[in-house]
């Protein structure tokens, strides 16, 4: 009662708010905000359920029989919003995925907000990402800059360019028509938040989202060059 008379007496200029809102429509203002808190109180606590009950990447190699990965690489399924680690051909473990903003299409121009498809490398790993963890792909590749060729979205000596880039340094730069600058990232600063959502929200650049702490195990296994294939 004390709190629907404080709000009834709060004033804003001239105005009061007990002149608009009476003490009924106040509790329900009340009673719905702390309803809507709940709930989303509730989606966050079984969200954090859900990963308390995720293997370890250490107990899920052993028990298909390594302690460490050779020949480690990565499949990613945007239909099914999933990361796998693979060594080899072996299914070593599976990670919950985010992605850009449309999984129905593959990336083909900058600024599309779509993660590409295709078989790719990692090819730069950068530890003091905002992100937490940036490990960039070579994204666009020569198949990417090859369909933009035949389309004419690009001309023959800026798929010379990427060409170049390709097999000489790496990592291929951000090309203004298809864009770039795409990898797997962890989360960031709400990762808290983000990673205990029990469904997907696709909210990145084009990139491939994991939590930080997902980002942390793939991170101890893979490295520049490892092979990633995008579906």
């Amino acid at each position: 009662m004390k709190l629907f008379r404080k709000i009834r007496e709060i004033k804003i200029g001239p105005i009061k708010v007990s002149d608009y809102v009476n003490k009924g429509v106040a509790r329900k203002i009340i009673y719905l905000t702390g309803a809507i808190l709940l709930f989303l109180s509730g989606v966050v606590i079984y969200g954090v359920i859900l990963n308390i009950r995720e293997l370890p990447l250490e107990e899920a190699m052993l028990e298909k029989g390594y302690t460490e990965l050779k020949n480690p690489n990565i499949v990613i399924n945007r239909s099914i919003y999933t990361l796998e680690l693979y060594e080899d051909s072996v299914f070593i473990k599976s990670y919950r995925a985010s992605f850009g903003q449309s999984i129905h299409k593959p990336k083909q121009r900058a600024e599309d907000k779509i993660t590409p498809v295709g078989t790719y490398k990692i090819c730069r790993i950068d530890t003091l990402n905002k992100y937490y963890k940036f490990m960039q792909i070579n994204y666009p590749n020569l198949d990417d800059g090859m369909n933009a060729l035949r389309k004419g979205w690009i001309s023959q000596k800026g798929f010379n360019e990427l060409k170049f880039q390709y097999y000489y340094e790496g990592c291929t730069k951000y090309n203004s028509v298809l864009g770039g600058n795409i990898g797997i990232q962890g989360i960031g600063k709400l990762n808290f938040i983000l990673k205990n959502l029990p469904f997907v929200y696709n909210w990145t650049n084009g990139s491939i989202a994991i939590s930080n702490e997902d980002i942390d195990e793939i991170y101890s296994v893979v490295r520049e060059g490892t092979k990633v294939v995008i579906k």
